[in-house]
């Protein structure tokens, strides 16, 4: 089932708690990271850049619920280089 998402954050936003996560992963769980964040925010609009950040597999949570960044690209090229791991 869809959510109906009244307002989008800008880019902008969504880097700043890219930027956010990446410094401090694995300090925060959820609303705890949300209360820290540099400038505040409604927490519906943190809500729709967690979960896309979730979705996209840009970070995880741990058995504790902390969050953590776990995006790496120079790591995919690197495994999609290698010819035994190609499809």
């Amino acid at each position: 089932m869809l959510k109906s998402i009244l307002h989008y954050p800008q880019l902008d936003t969504v880097l700043m708690v890219e930027e956010f996560i990446k410094e401090n992963g694995g300090e925060y769980k959820k609303r705890s990271l949300w209360e820290h964040l540099p400038k505040k925010m409604m927490y519906q609009t943190f809500q729709v850049i967690f979960d896309y950040l979730l979705d996209s597999h840009k970070i995880a949570v741990d058995k504790e619920g902390k969050i953590c960044w776990i995006w790496n690209p120079e790591l995919v090229k690197k495994y999609l280089a290698r010819p035994e791991l190609s499809r």
